[in-house]
């Protein structure tokens, strides 16, 4: 009998990880020994599909469950078998039919299992208004699609199984003994392949490349990560596809700054709108202008805040924008120029610099 694989142990993980713990190890598993990222890498591609193995396992919590009290390399004793399934049919659709099949002379086969494509990963850049705004972004991917030639079956003819008639089962007997089992020449489908799809080669599933389109949200964040449904590799033998994860990066503004829905706004400003105040025009994330004003005596580095201008949140609120003044002085001055920066260096009381030397 073949040695019982360590699922846990292929996955890297605990046998008291949680299923978050377990997809989380094999996300980060399938990604890395991923075909499409290790091309004619065999050991990279046995790899990968051991990881697929061991998480359709240990992914779902019944079969881990079954794994756990059954899957050592000692054999389950009988009484166990049918405390845990009931009918002896059922036996055989557990994964130990071997044990029985060794009683009664027959070869054992499973059908074949219907198992999830793998998630990929991709990454988009868009613009800082992009990001705002929302957008609908191209994306061009490389992955495994049904075979459109034989309908992901791997097959380009199907004929009945000669062995089960078309059933997919077979009854087998001894003594007092009669179970069914799954037919060992068609894996319990009825039907063989009697001539294999040569667009696919009898996978089911073909490499293409595809153009996708992906919506981008409005107020997504540098480094968010997009979970597209459906949108991964094909499965396999009717399985569902993955997923697809796409990061997506924000582009810097040239003078808008982000804290999460905040915005941020260095503004230059005259000396005379700081002294004297004023109304100054301020660009917005959006594009357009809105009005501020500013108080007589504002100094440089002063703050203001212009409610409800920044970045959506999920909520459906809007953050805020906050400018920070920043005085310019002008490059030359003219003789009148400097006379009244005089006479304005008259009108302190006191100096500026006076709590340094308390």
């Amino acid at each position: 009998m073949a040695a019982v694989k360590d699922y846990y142990q292929i996955l890297g993980v605990g046998r008291d990880a949680s299923q978050e713990q377990i997809k989380a190890a094999y996300r980060r598993l399938a990604k890395k020994y991923h075909p499409d990222l290790n091309p004619g890498d065999k050991e990279a591609e046995e790899r990968f599909k051991e990881v697929n193995e061991a998480y359709s396992v240990l992914g779902d919590p019944e079969r881990r469950r079954q794994y756990d009290q059954f899957g050592t390399a000692e054999a389950p004793r009988f009484e166990d078998f049918w405390a845990a399934r009931g009918p002896f049919e059922d036996i055989f659709n557990m994964g130990f039919g071997d044990i029985f099949a060794e009683l009664f002379g027959f070869p054992r086969a499973e059908a074949p299992r219907a198992r999830r494509g793998a998630d990929l990963w991709a990454e988009l850049e868009v613009s800082f208004e992009e990001a705002l705004k929302g957008v609908t972004k191209e994306l061009r991917l490389r992955r495994q699609v049904p075979c459109s030639a034989c309908g992901a079956t791997g097959a380009a003819e199907l004929r009945p199984c000669a062995r089960c008639g078309g059933s997919g089962r077979l009854q087998m007997a001894r003594g007092f003994f009669r179970m069914m089992q799954s037919c060992p020449d068609c894996g319990g489908s009825g039907r063989r392949v009697s001539r294999v799809c040569p667009g696919c080669q009898g996978q089911g599933t073909v490499l293409a490349e595809e153009t996708l389109k992906v919506r981008i949200p409005p107020g997504v964040d540098e480094g968010t990560m997009l979970r597209l449904r459906g949108l991964g590799a094909a499965g396999t033998a009717g399985g569902p596809p993955g997923d697809l994860h796409v990061r997506v990066h924000v582009r810097p503004h040239p003078y808008f700054r982000r804290r999460g829905a905040d915005v941020y706004l260095e503004l230059p400003i005259t000396v005379k709108e700081a002294v004297l105040g004023g109304k100054v025009e301020v660009p917005t994330p959006e594009g357009g202008r809105a009005r501020m004003s500013i108080p007589a005596g504002t100094q440089s580095g002063q703050r203001f805040k212009l409610r409800g201008k920044g970045f959506p949140t999920p909520g459906g609120a809007r953050g805020d924008l906050y400018v920070d003044v920043q005085v310019v002085l002008p490059e030359q001055l003219s003789p009148q120029a400097r006379q009244a920066l005089e006479a304005l260096e008259a009108s302190y009381r006191e100096s500026p610099r006076r709590r340094f030397f308390k």
